[in-house]
């Protein structure tokens, strides 16, 4: 640390499902550097969905090696690190501190029998039953149990994949419990037997809880470039992607949503009350708490019906707009997008996405307003879910991620949700919430409410327009009737394509 200026940046990291980001950050908010690279591919399969974390590593080290080429005066005054990444996905450490077998990315859905057998054996009073389901992390060890038994053995710490970067760095095993709460939540509560240790998952998988804002240790001696240079260096605990975004947004407040639109949709609302509800995932985030949570849709979509249209031979952006730049038919079409099952409100692997009401009339640009619609009928439905729970309507839908950046669809998630939906200046929440992490954990900031106060600004504001809410309200409904009517032959054509294989 020898020479390094006091007022320097942060290494602020947002490992997503596509892409991994990487930023020096000022205390002002003033992005100095930036870099992104596509995340490693992961290996999917008959319902596995499965990594090689030191591929995360590999991703770090060459993100952090671009900035330290590009801004080499700035890498110079480093002063901390904080990363947020994906979460529902699982690295399994042993005793020497190796990875025994791939990750369990959030995609993987082959835990979905055991999680059934999981609940059937689980107390109804437990508040945890309800979640149990084929993206659960103590499904996937209970699988791991059933299956790879001399591996589950061996298990002697469960790590987020950002943990796994802050063990790459520091050599302390330590995660925090927004993170954790699934795995968290199935501990001994209220005198109600640990679901762990009835799935015969032994405590200790769970390793040490931090504060997102306290430091995980320093970076350690050994590591490759651009770290051999770091040693000595804080680094901070920070949370998952969704929670680091969600500071990014300024949306970490009581009465907000926050809509977070990138290879997948994250959307939830904020209040100082805990609420339930079905098919959504009460979080404790600390001071507040959050209703909602992550689908398995949402931004790529998008890129997605491109391919199908041949149309991807140009940025999405362009193609978007050049598509919007034309009429759409008078009847619509209404689109569910299960591309790849559900996770919120459904959890159910087997849903599969329809185009509904095609007619010959129908194009291109009938198509792409029936998919962005859909998605945005999908933050509706979690919407109304959290508002009914709650027993009061959201002040603002603080809206970031990838689909952000596209006018049209900021509006039509007005629209659709009868709510105000505001963009911020930061293209990147994800890696604005992580700097605001590591500049409160080193004293900038008294704590991340000031943080938001001082990082956070709204660059644009989409009100509803009330003619199109009322209107789009008609389609609601068609959509919600849509989805439940097609579910059956959703499962049966999933179960089809297995009995065939």
């Amino acid at each position: 640390m020898t020479g390094r200026q006091s007022d320097g940046v942060v290494l602020a990291c947002d490992l997503g499902g596509s892409s991994f980001k990487a930023c020096l950050i000022e205390a002002s908010g003033r992005m100095v550097a930036q870099t992104s690279l596509a995340s490693p591919p992961t290996d999917d399969r008959d319902g596995a969905s499965e990594i090689d974390p030191s591929a995360w590593w590999s991703a770090l080290l060459e993100a952090c090696a671009r900035l330290a080429a590009q801004a080499p005066h700035a890498f110079a005054t480093l002063e901390a690190v904080a990363i947020c990444g994906l979460t529902r996905s699982q690295v399994l450490i042993g005793a020497d501190g190796n990875s025994l077998r791939p990750a369990f990315t959030w995609k993987d859905s082959r835990a979905t029998e055991t999680a059934e057998r999981l609940a059937d054996r689980v107390a109804a009073e437990h508040p945890e039953r309800r979640q149990l389901n084929a993206y659960h992390p103590l499904a996937r060890l209970v699988w791991m149990k059933e299956n790879e038994p001399a591996i589950f053995n061996r298990l002697a710490h469960v790590l987020e994949p950002k943990d796994y970067l802050n063990f790459r760095l520091t050599g302390r095993r330590a995660s925090d419990p927004i993170s954790m709460a699934r795995l968290l939540a199935c501990k001994q509560v209220d005198g109600i037997d640990s679901l762990l240790s009835a799935a015969g998952v032994p405590d200790h998988v769970l390793p040490p809880l931090l504060d997102p804002c306290d430091k995980v240790g320093t970076i350690i001696d050994g590591l490759p470039p651009p770290f051999d240079g770091l040693r000595g260096l804080p680094v901070f605990c920070c949370s998952n992607d969704t929670w680091a975004g969600v500071v990014g947004l300024g949306a970490l407040r009581q009465g907000m949503a926050y809509n977070i639109s990138g290879t997948t949709e994250v959307f939830g609302v904020m209040s100082r009350e805990p609420s339930w509800a079905e098919g959504l995932l009460t979080v404790d985030w600390g001071a507040i708490s959050q209703l909602g949570g992550p689908s398995l849709s949402g931004a790529d979509s998008v890129p997605w019906l491109l391919s199908l249209l041949g149309r991807d031979d140009q940025a999405v952006a362009d193609a978007v707009a050049g598509l919007l730049a034309h009429p759409r038919q008078p009847q619509p079409l209404l689109f569910l997008p299960y591309l790849q099952g559900e996770r919120v409100p459904h959890w159910d692997p087997s849903l599969r996405g329809s185009f509904i009401g095609l007619g010959r009339q129908h194009g291109p640009v009938d198509l792409l307003w029936a998919v962005m619609e859909g998605v945005a009928f999908l933050n509706r439905e979690v919407l109304a879910r959290a508002e009914s729970a709650h027993g009061w309507p959201v002040s603002c839908i603080r809206f970031g991620g990838g689909a952000a950046l596209n006018a049209a669809w900021c509006q039509i998630k007005a629209d659709i949700c009868g709510r105000p939906v505001e963009v911020c200046a930061a293209s990147e929440p994800g890696v604005l919430g992580a700097a605001a992490v590591a500049w409160t954990g080193l004293g900038r900031f008294a704590s991340l409410t000031e943080a938001q106060d001082q990082l956070v600004r709204v660059k644009h504001r989409y009100e509803p327009d009330p003619t199109k809410t009322e209107s789009y309200s008609t389609l609601f409904g068609l959509f919600q009737r849509s989805g439940e009517a097609l579910a059956p032959i959703s499962r049966a054509l999933t179960g089809f394509a297995e009995q065939n294989r």
